[in-house]
């Protein structure tokens, strides 16, 4: 008798009723491990350790698929994973221990012939995030399908580390108690501009703030007690897309953050490329052209900073007279607002975002291109010029207008999803080494 046969003698009920035994045993063995302050993933013993890996693997394949398809029934888990019935019961188990996931209403779908399905969705767990701008930090709360629960900023009064980070420890615990009900968050994810390392947690260089060696993971994880990851936010809305945007079935794919800095991150068999010391993506300092003669402060001309940076924008707009004070969230108002001179600066900003998105598809020729900047979200004419630049560019992109596409993401909650996204990648990749459970 097989082990399915075994579930269906036993009836509906009996079986949850093992598996919720199952469930409270996992629960059990990792307080047991936090009490004697083991690791509840890693082994000195290799064969223990393998056991653990393949555990912690497999469960992160249960896990996608329900936030893929949830809810759903353990049956197509199964059928869409390749696992066995047995393994996808099991780890389960292992993620409703970890309320990562938890059993959703009943589907009777039988119509009263054999059992109704028993499907399972995702569970109420969240995530801390903190996006750090060169004017303001963001704090937010998202669910594990990574949509915004809350956010609040904190514009900065001193752009010094000390400052920024003390602002944001200060206040991001009660911010998460407020805003989790009662639900103890995973952990905290870090999104910032520039060059970011997250294997150590530290900003090698942010040159809008004046940043250098900062070691953001420690400073957070301090002030929040909670499990930390940093990562820039180039390489965060990645992972972001991967997860939860258009990318999800693409297996490469380049992400194109214009902002305050301008970054870019590459996705190559569906895993975000960092490189040596994680500088990959640096794309400010890219030569775009003799004819875009904006000074970059590092001494050149044409750089993709210079010529297309939300500064440059704004220093554009009020040199033009269409601003008297240089703020994006005025040009764009009055862009929205019909403004055509406005409208202008925005498409032709997109046209020269456009040059350096065609040398990004013909160097990486990604299956997508996800571009966030805020007239492509806001004004279909800054799309269309966007696209139609790479399309008169580039060598590689035969489609633009299905391959380059604006974020998945609202705009007013980019920056929230680029910090939660760190934190969630964590959790997708190894959900039983969570430590905040």
């Amino acid at each position: 008798m097989t082990f399915n046969d075994t579930k269906a003698s036993f009836g509906t009920s009996s079986v949850a009723a093992r598996e919720a035994g199952f469930a409270r045993r996992i629960a059990g063995r990792s307080q047991m491990l936090d009490l004697l302050g083991w690791p509840r993933i890693g082994c000195h013993d290799p064969t223990v350790a393998s056991q653990l890996s393949r555990r912690s693997s497999g469960a992160a394949t249960v896990l996608r698929a329900v936030l893929e398809h949830g809810p759903v029934a353990r049956s197509t888990v199964a059928e869409r994973t390749g696992l066995s019935h047995a393994s996808v019961t099991r780890h389960c188990a292992e993620l409703i221990a970890h309320e990562l996931v938890q059993d959703a209403p009943e589907l009777v779908a039988s119509k009263g012939i054999g059992r109704p399905h028993r499907p399972v969705d995702l569970g109420g767990r969240v995530v801390g995030a903190v996006h750090i701008a060169p004017e303001a930090t963001t704090l937010a709360v998202l669910d594990l399908r990574g949509r915004v629960i809350a956010n609040e900023h904190l514009p900065h009064v001193d752009t010094d580390p000390a400052v920024v980070l003390g602002a944001a420890v200060a206040r991001l615990p009660r911010f998460l108690d407020q805003h989790s009900a009662g639900r103890r968050p995973l952990g905290v994810g870090v999104a910032v501009g520039g060059w970011v390392d997250p294997s150590s947690g530290v900003v090698v260089e942010h040159a809008l703030l004046g940043w250098r060696g900062v070691p953001v993971r420690d400073i957070v994880a301090r002030g929040c007690g909670l499990r930390v990851n940093v990562d820039s936010h180039a390489r965060a809305l990645a992972r972001a897309e991967l997860l939860f945007g258009s990318a999800r079935d693409a297996a490469s794919a380049v992400h194109l953050f214009v902002g305050d800095v301008v970054d870019a991150a590459i996705v190559t068999s569906g895993a975000v490329h960092h490189g040596p010391r994680s500088a990959a993506g640096a794309v400010a300092h890219l030569p775009l052209g003799d004819d875009l003669a904006a000074r970059c402060p590092c001494g050149r001309s044409g750089c993709v900073q210079a010529a297309v940076s939300e500064q440059a924008l704004t220093t554009r707009a009020v040199r033009d007279g269409v601003l008297t004070r240089p703020s994006i969230e005025d040009l764009l108002a009055a862009a929205l607002g019909g403004h055509l001179a406005a409208r202008a600066l925005f498409v032709e900003r997109a046209r020269t975002v456009g040059r350096l998105v065609a040398l990004l598809a013909d160097v990486v020729n990604p299956e997508v291109l996800v571009v966030t900047e805020v007239g492509v979200l806001h004004l279909p004419e800054s799309l269309a010029a966007l696209r139609d630049e790479v399309r008169a560019r580039s060598h590689a992109c035969a489609a633009p207008q299905t391959a380059v596409r604006p974020t998945s993401f609202a705009a007013a909650d980019v920056l929230a999803v680029a910090g939660g996204a760190v934190a969630l990648s964590e959790v997708y990749a190894n959900p039983l080494g969570q430590r905040g459970v």
